[in-house]
């Protein structure tokens, strides 16, 4: 079976090499660099010591400096594995999540002759490279000469220009025998039933080729020279070579910069692009002519794990970064996120480097600011703070956004931003309040069970070492028995209990992963009972760590809140336990956010903000030393309820 290119491209474009070749060799550390997409590794085809075999994440090619052998994902499979080809491809495409095209001859035909819509391409990039240094390119190249693009920059971007006359391009292709529906179908020309003669799409325009990451021309944008026409750039339309949303202007290019470990930068235009790269930041690209789409940010991930995204400093460009900004957080992975770089207000990349210099652009890159600023720019910029109603809308608008993170530990590490940036700026976030239930919504961490009585903690529990966030590798504590063991013997209680606990990060990495699985269960079956979800915990490999909470429940007297027990007590219980523990961890993430804020602003209110917190922090010191409190029961307050 032949496979169209385009399906094997996008294989490649979808899964880096590394993850193919890293499921089966084991990287050297020392040498790789994975911020580079660059992998190092003993040859898998021969036997050596020292690694001289090398992944490119940018190139999606492996080559062995020792043996000599290269090749690309499904060379390796083949090689490596023994597969045939067609079995490599089926496999990536299974891992892409790709459906296998079906055998289709008139497909393979289509194939065919898109191959030769390459050419068409190559002789119409040809063509206008040579009308631009004709008596009718004068303007066109004045225009160029005004932008600082010199002969040598226009010979390196194959810069060219479409004279003004309808039939220019047509004629040429014509004579060098390309057939009229080929140079239709290549996006060209303009023709339809109707229009009764077609006639050249790009007409006085200045003409900047536009190449897939093999180099080949698949489209051109045209700017125009005149002031009264409807369009000042204009694209290729969609082609069989060319989808506008998966192509990065300068791609090629930028991605064998990228290796050189200079900063993967996406301007706006194809100007700003050239001046940049002109200027020394090679590894820059460009959308083209639209907002970034999914698969334009995964092309500038290929290229680095934190591409710097530059827009301009007005309405608009502050509009289109925060789009970015939500396109981005679903995608998000651990180390991999993207930087904004907002220029000054009116000037362009392309402005700022011819008035300013390089250095000026250099420094704009330098304070390139996390996407999490940019999402919190975006929250409250012009929004007034000024009341506990407009706090809490704007940190629901910011938990909303937060929320749509996919993966779950950067989610979290989010949560935790979010959290301390709100105390930061405006205090304690809405719905915290001393004496209550901690988190960031106090109604909503209410229990859910109606009548739920609220036991009132005792000074004693508060300070006992036994409640306090101590974390052993080996065994939970009893608190996080409480935590865990009351949400797993009684499922009807766990509602948003199950979220407040991975919104508070209340629990130690032992129990982590218990409580995202717990989480899933009861995503999949919201009626769970006791004897399932320990049934669906067993099976995931949880069957350990839950033994020990629920053994760590029975001796520490709490057996009566395991299974069979009274699920509203258990809430209580619960609800306890988690303010207590929100209680002890929040003092030090409390004391950083009012530290940070004191050398922020120098108000005189966090400087009394933080003496209170460091009074704290030493009264719970001097009570963890109190004999008389070290010899109290942690389950005394709650045998005192139960009589």
């Amino acid at each position: 079976m032949r496979f169209p290119a385009h399906f094997l491209d996008d294989i490649r474009s979808r899964i880096p090499i590394s993850d193919v070749v890293g499921a089966r060799v084991p990287w050297d550390k020392r040498k790789s660099q994975p911020q580079r997409g660059d992998y190092w590794a003993c040859c898998p085809f021969h036997g050596e010591k020292t690694p001289s075999f090398h992944a490119d994440n940018r190139r999606g090619r492996y080559h062995c400096f020792g043996c000599g052998v290269s090749g690309d994902h499904f060379t390796f499979l083949v090689e490596q594995e023994g597969l045939s080809f067609p079995e490599a491809v089926e496999r990536l495409a299974g891992d892409a999540g790709l459906a296998m095209p079906e055998r289709d001859p008139e497909a393979e035909k289509r194939d065919a002759q898109r191959a030769s819509l390459y050419d068409v391409m190559e002789a119409a990039a040809a063509w206008f490279e040579a009308e631009l240094q004709n008596a009718d390119g004068a303007t066109a190249r004045a225009y160029l000469r005004d932008r600082g693009l010199t002969p040598e920059i226009q010979k390196r971007f194959r810069i060219g220009y479409a004279p003004a006359g309808r039939n220019g391009l047509k004629s040429f292709l014509a004579e060098r025998k390309f057939d009229h529906r080929q140079i239709v179908e290549a996006g060209l020309l303009v023709a339809g039933d109707d229009i009764p003669v077609s006639y050249d799409r790009f007409r006085d325009r200045v003409i900047f080729p536009i190449g897939d990451l093999r180099g080949r021309i698949i489209a051109f944008g045209g700017r125009a020279l005149s002031a009264d026409v409807p369009a000042k750039y204009l694209n290729s339309p969609d082609t069989p070579l060319f989808h506008k949303g998966q192509v990065l202007f300068n791609g090629q290019e930028a991605r064998a910069a990228s290796r050189k470990g200079g900063p993967v930068v996406a301007v706006e235009g194809y100007t700003d692009t050239i001046a940049c790269v002109v200027a020394g930041f090679e590894a820059t690209v460009a959308p083209l002519g639209t907002a970034l789409t999914e698969d334009q940010l995964r092309l500038l991930w290929q290229m680095s794990d934190e591409p710097v995204l530059c827009f301009d400093g007005d309405a608009a460009g502050l509009k289109a970064a925060f789009r970015a900004v939500d396109l981005a957080m679903p995608a998000l992975k651990p180390g991999r996120s993207l930087r904004f770089a907002i220029l000054p207000a009116g000037a362009d990349p392309d402005d700022l480097i011819r008035n300013e210099g390089k250095a000026a652009f250099a420094d704009v890159l330098g304070r390139a600011r996390s996407l999490f600023d940019m999402l919190w720019t975006r929250e409250t910029e012009n929004q007034s703070a000024d009341t506990p109603e407009r706090r809490a809308g704007i940190e629901a608008e910011l938990r909303r956004a937060v929320a749509t993170v996919g993966d779950v530990s950067v989610r979290r590490h989010y949560e935790t931003a979010l959290r301390e940036r709100m105390v930061a700026a405006f205090g304690q976030p809405s719905g915290f309040q001393k004496g209550q239930g901690g988190g960031w919504n106090g109604t909503k961490n209410q229990a859910s069970l109606r009548g739920a009585k609220q036991v009132v903690p005792s000074q004693s529990l508060l300070s006992n070492r036994l409640v306090r966030n101590r974390v052993d590798v080996n065994e939970p504590s009893v608190a996080d028995a409480i935590l865990i063991g009351c949400l797993v013997c009684h499922p009807q209680i766990a509602g948003e209990r199950i979220e407040r606990l991975a919104e508070a990060e209340l629990l130690p990495p032992l129990l982590v992963r218990l409580t995202e699985t717990m989480a899933l269960v009861h995503a999949d079956m919201p009626d769970v009972d006791f004897g399932s979800l320990r049934a669906a915990l067993e099976r995931a490999g949880q069957g350990e760590i839950l033994s020990k909470v629920l053994n760590k429940l029975r001796q520490s007297g709490l057996g009566n809140i395991g299974p069979g027990g009274d699920p509203e007590r258990a809430a209580a219980i619960w609800d306890d336990a988690a303010h207590l523990r929100f209680a002890a961890a929040s003092l030090s993430s409390d004391r950083q956010a009012a530290a940070e804020a004191l050398g922020r602003d120098g108000d005189e209110c966090y400087l009394e903000r933080l003496r209170d917190i460091q009074d704290q922090e030493q009264r719970r010191f001097l009570a963890d030393n109190n004999e008389e409190l070290e010899t109290a029961s942690v389950v005394h307050p709650f045998k005192e309820q139960s009589r």
